[in-house]
């Protein structure tokens, strides 16, 4: 801005006196040579030209530095609106009563819409907490001043988040509110990433809970069942219920193996493999489950990375993308199963995962159904979550898939277009290191006699009533000499007042007190050659406190039927 001195003032002043007074004297000159007509059109623009001066000199924007020289602002308001529309901040401007009058290019560039001006501004943008309307009204009275807000808008049918900054402004005797936009929407899909995540893990925490608890019941039933049948020949009026009972309890541990799954507390038995024969294998099987209107299509690369993973869970994986894709083709259509090798040399990010840089083998199932929409989608592996009527489906077939590929170290991931299919894709980390024999080949165990009588000292420790009940009177009818202990307090008491040398301890894991671990580590210190069977609801791992291993310790999966136990007893007592 140019500084006007006031001698520049005052030469201004005197030019303008000056000129003024000649063009009165020409004016009075054409009057008395008879041009009156003229001298009154230039009379009446002369003074229309000090009113214009007078005008401007009042309502020029000046501007005093701080020696107290007067600048005078040459910005107009033309030029100022041509700075605010290139401003790379979003703003707009509101009447009193909520009305846009104004929009910048940056606040329309991110709204998408160009015709905004002359709309009420909280029937566009809708508050995430309370009304923008009611926003708008606090900050006009100077309540809500300078105070910010979540809303939504919608841009193009996608919703977009904004922060919305609202301050009352005052100028000269007009009032009016400036708003300031800020795209929030990245910002709002990672808290509603983290929400979903934190969810799933609540979730998977209680699945494992209900799971642990609910496999401590099917023990019992499924072990007194068994002690009944015993009782029962084939023949008999009750046999038949029995085994009805029997056969549903199998059902629901199966419901219970799936639970485990989602919430990655089961237990797996891993092997390096090659998939390509697993997936041939599975051929016959996912035919049948297809059915004859569905066509199945296997695609399986010759030089497919090794893998380890649990080669029955990875087979359940696919039978249930297999069911979930024939469940979406009602009138027939294709199935396509493809596994290639997979090199990322970047760490790969989608969705709510990061899959980290390295060599993969992708699994991919892909079907020409009806597909999913983007709204069923994100909830698609949340356990008991199902788009199909009530009764044709559990809604744990995708939250078991997710749960064994996490657990087993990979990861799953889905596209859909609706009308058009679906592809399941699971990544499965390529194995690295020498195929060890001994580690990857079971041994055959020859059959275990469970009709056959032994002897030998057993104490067993187990909290829940029902399951040492049923435990100890099948261990003492095989000719066992069974102790029983309610916890790991009491069975380090019985330890150290019989003084008798066990030939095997069975103990739960989870336990009040003190943990199955726990106590057998400090029994074995006086007994190290007893040998130790614990048992758990949870998955083996669970025991797996940072300690050092227990030796030569089994493991018995519950629920476990009469058999089970009698057979593992024997193997780890003839071990």
């Amino acid at each position: 801005m140019t500084p006007i001195s006031p001698s520049g003032r005052r030469n201004r002043a005197i030019i303008w006196l000056l000129s003024y007074t000649a063009a009165l004297v020409a004016i009075g000159f054409l009057f008395f040579a008879g041009a009156q007509a003229v001298a009154a059109i230039l009379g009446v623009g002369l003074v229309l030209a000090a009113v214009f001066w007078l005008a401007k000199s009042l309502t020029m924007p000046r501007i005093m530095d701080e020696n107290g020289t007067v600048n005078e602002d040459p910005i107009d308001a033309e030029a100022l609106q041509l700075i605010l529309d290139d401003l790379p901040v979003a703003l707009i401007r509101l009447s009193t009563d909520g009305v846009i009058v104004d929009v910048n290019g940056a606040a329309r560039a991110l709204l998408g819409r160009s015709n905004l001006v002359g709309k009420n501004f909280s029937e566009e943008v809708e508050g995430l907490g309370r009304s923008m309307r009611v926003r708008v009204a606090e900050s006009l009275k100077g309540g809500g001043l300078r105070t910010t807000e979540m809303g939504r808008f919608l841009r193009n049918g996608k919703e977009v988040f904004l922060q919305v900054s609202l301050m009352a402004m005052r100028f000269a005797t007009r009032e009016f509110l400036l708003v300031v936009l800020s795209d929030k929407t990245e910002l709002k899909i990672l808290e509603a990433q983290f929400v979903q995540s934190q969810k799933m893990q609540a979730v998977g925490q209680l699945a494992g809970g209900v799971a642990h608890d609910f496999n401590n019941l099917l023990t019992a039933i499924n072990g007194h069942c068994d002690l009944l049948l015993l009782r029962h020949k084939s023949g008999d009026g009750d046999y038949g219920d029995l085994i009805q009972i029997r056969q549903n309890a199998n059902r629901a541990a199966a419901l219970v193996r799936q639970l485990l799954a989602f919430s990655r507390k089961q237990t797996l038995r891993p092997k390096v493999l090659k998939l390509g024969r697993t997936l041939a294998q599975l051929t016959q099987l996912l035919n049948r489950l297809l059915g004859e209107k569905v066509d199945l299509k296997i695609d399986i690369a010759d030089d497919l990375n090794l893998v380890r993973v649990d080669e029955r869970q990875l087979e359940q994986v696919i039978m249930n993308l297999v069911v979930n894709a024939r469940d979406a083709m009602l009138d027939g259509g294709e199935v396509l199963i493809s596994a290639r090798n997979i090199g990322l040399s970047k760490p790969l990010e989608r969705d709510r995962a990061t899959v980290p840089a390295g060599n993969y083998v992708r699994i991919s199932v892909k079907d020409t159904g009806t597909g999913i929409s983007p709204d069923n989608l994100s909830k698609i592996f949340e356990p008991f979550y199902t788009t199909k009527r009530v009764g044709e489906g559990t809604g744990l077939g995708l939250s078991t898939v997710y749960g064994i590929i996490k657990q087993t170290g990979g990861f799953v991931f889905v596209d859909s277009i609706p009308g058009r299919g679906t592809v399941f894709m699971v990544y499965l980390p390529s194995y690295v290191g020498q195929i060890s024999r001994k580690t990857e080949v079971k041994p055959e165990v020859p059959a275990v006699q469970t009709e056959a009588t032994t002897t030998g000292q057993i104490l067993l420790v187990e909290d829940e009533d029902p399951v040492r009940s049923f435990a100890a009177r099948a261990l003492r009818m095989r000719g066992y000499d069974v102790q029983e202990a309610e916890n790991a307090e009491r069975a380090l008491v019985l330890i150290a007042e019989n003084n008798v040398q066990y030939d095997l301890y069975i103990s739960d894991i989870i336990m009040p007190g003190k943990d199955g671990p726990t106590w057998v580590r400090e029994a074995l210190q006086a007994h190290p050659e007893t040998k130790v069977i614990f048992m758990s609801g949870y998955a083996e791992d669970v025991f797996e406190d940072g300690k050092p291993d227990i030796e030569a310790a089994g493991f018995l999966q519950k629920p476990f039927s009469l058999s089970e136990l009698i057979e593992s007893v024997q193997q780890r007592l003839a071990s």
